[in-house]
């Protein structure tokens, strides 16, 4: 483990190489779990116009679930997460004509029409983020099913994780943090080379 100000992050999240595959993986992360995406609090309100504007361009399944049981579900005490059609695909994802799975709200605000990217939890996959006792607890979650293809391709590429994540770590902490995470990354890196 290694801390970079007020957030204590995985060794793995410095040496890991990563580099999502798309085409290969199809968009996994968003329809393949046991619960939707970790919201915060401060994006749920995002959320909701997110679906207001999006609204006629969703599955109509996740269109029928969204007004059945909410947007994002949850309590303040339990946790927030975006609503999935049968607890796995994300009620925003839709598809392309190669059935790879995309955000909706992504894809809108890579187009300009909608001001906000996608919640940080998506943003920042495959690293998630606990908040304990004032601190970010930053792990990288690897899943075989969704992240094989993306770490061959950062071996392949040699892209290291920290570098993928260069801007939703920048849209979380600050560019600041990223320069110093970069340096404790590199030291880290230096070391285990060294021991190998």
């Amino acid at each position: 483990m290694f801390k970079v100000k007020n957030t204590i992050l995985s060794d793995d999240i410095a040496t890991a190489r990563f580099a999502c595959d798309i085409p290969r993986c199809k968009g996994a992360c968003c329809v393949v779990g046991d619960a939707g995406a970790p919201v915060a609090k401060s994006e749920i309100p995002v959320l909701h116009k997110a679906f207001r504007v999006l609204k006629n361009e969703l599955r109509p399944e996740a269109v029928k679930v969204a007004e059945e049981e909410g947007v994002v579900l949850g309590t303040q005490k339990s946790g927030y997460e975006l609503a999935t059609v049968e607890t796995e695909e994300c009620i925003f994802v839709q598809y392309d004509e190669n059935e790879v799975a995309y955000c909706a709200i992504q894809k809108a605000f890579f187009e300009g029409r909608f001001g906000w990217e996608k919640p940080i939890s998506c943003h920042l996959f495959p690293v998630r983020l606990k908040r304990m006792a004032g601190f970010d607890y930053a792990n990288f979650e690897y899943v075989p099913t969704l992240c094989s293809a993306a770490c061959e391709k950062g071996k392949k590429e040699d892209i290291g994780l920290a570098e993928f994540l260069e801007k939703p770590l920048t849209r979380r902490y600050g560019e600041e943090w990223y320069r110093e995470f970069l340096t404790a990354c590199s030291t880290i890196r230096n070391k285990e080379s060294h021991a190998t």
